[in-house]
């Protein structure tokens, strides 16, 4: 028993260090998440357990046994079994059962003391590693403390006892759904678990309790959903309706422009004829194409469906067309938002070409950060013009 006493410390070290290494130099995705359904990120558990037993009876009595937990007549092996869900990535509950070969320490002959127990824990589980650092999924070591509470029954004796319990699991990740445990356990039970009562006249709260020391070696496996999605980034959201917001505006404020303009050449115009040219005039006026923030992909493509007119005006009479790119100058740099100014114009050009446009037909200018139109978010556009 004390050789495996000494291959778990001696794992408990090394792997602990492995974990630690692998965390720091894989970088992981940290974000916020999202609440998922009652029915996931459960998990069920299965360990090997090593236990040490001291009993209320060891004080004020003579018995002057040694206190170490590898000595053969206060130590067992037992296994335990758990399940368990996380109700968010630092917070969860594990019903855990463990058993079933125990000691009742009246003696340092280890055949005397055996007895056979079970024990019934509730635990809330606290992983730290998640409450301090943030959730990742593809983190390797969690570091995950605990405390609980339950009941123990000695059944060589027919006793039962309440009992108070912390401990820390360790959880070292292999992948989504498997990991390693490393679980070190302490529980305080009331002087009637081990079956041996009035036997002792210490007095203290630890010296009239049973305690155990508990090493455990198993799997956690996870059962359905075993991670946690991406919170909505609702600024995003709300950034993203906005900016689509404004890209009508402006295509209203461009359109009402036009109006204007195009009522004033009526005005001037006397002849009749005229009228025809007065169409064309508003066929060929400027349409502009709005872009998100940051992006050379076209917000809306109602926006492409506005430049058809236009196109076909050019492609009859063989004209020239003029793209123009534009980005807001109060984001981004110069160097950034001329780059974006470019690309944006080029989308546009791809777009036009899908419409049967020559390509040598296309004049693209890149304008780079402006603040020429109000809001700002109506620069973040393209135009196109016949030349």
């Amino acid at each position: 028993m004390k050789k495996l006493f000494t291959i778990l410390a001696l794992a408990c070290v090394s792997v602990a260090g492995m974990a630690q290494n692998s965390d720091n130099t894989v970088p992981t995705d940290k974000y916020s998440v999202a609440t998922n359904s009652f029915w996931s990120n459960w998990f069920i558990q299965a360990n090997v357990v090593g236990t040490a037993f001291y009993g209320d009876q060891e004080h004020g009595t003579g018995l002057d046994l040694a206190k170490s937990p590898f000595k053969g007549f206060r130590n067992n092996l037992g296994f335990s079994v758990a399940v368990g869900k996380w109700f968010t990535p630092g917070l969860g509950l594990r019903t855990k059962f463990n058993g079933i070969w125990g000691r009742s320490v009246v003696s340092d002959n280890k055949e005397t003391n055996a007895n056979k127990y079970w024990m019934l824990n509730e635990q809330v589980m606290f992983n730290l590693s998640n409450l301090i650092c943030g959730y990742s999924e593809t983190r390797v070591w969690n570091l995950i403390p605990y405390l609980g509470a339950g009941v123990a029954r000695n059944m060589s004796y027919d006793t039962y006892a309440a009992n108070l319990g912390l401990g820390i699991l360790n959880e070292f990740r292999l992948c989504k759904k498997v990991a390693i445990n490393l679980d070190l356990a302490w529980n305080v039970l009331e002087p009637t678990s081990d079956g041996v009562v009035g036997f002792g006249n210490c007095t203290g709260p630890l010296k009239t309790h049973d305690q155990q020391f508990a090493v455990e070696v198993g799997l956690t496996y996870n059962l359905g959903k075993a991670t946690w999605s991406k919170a909505p980034d609702v600024e995003a959201l709300r950034a993203l309706s906005q900016a689509q917001i404004d890209a009508l505006n402006a295509q209203l404020a461009d359109a009402q422009a036009e109006n204007e303009r195009v009522k004033t050449l009526v005005a001037k115009q006397q002849q009749p004829t005229n009228e025809v040219q007065t169409v064309k005039e508003i066929v060929a006026a400027p349409v502009s194409v709005f872009f998100n923030i940051g992006k050379s992909k076209i917000a809306s493509r109602k926006d492409i469906q506005n430049v058809k007119d236009l196109v076909e005006v050019a492609k009859a009479n063989n004209s020239k067309i003029v793209v123009t790119g534009y980005a807001d100058s109060k984001t981004g740099s110069a160097s950034f938002n001329q780059t974006l100014s470019e690309k944006r114009a080029n989308t546009v050009v791809n777009e036009l070409v899908k419409m049967g446009v020559n390509r040598d037909n296309i004049e693209v200018k890149a304008a780079g950060g402006v603040n020429t139109l109000s809001p700002i978010s109506y620069n973040r556009r393209a135009t196109v013009a016949i030349k």
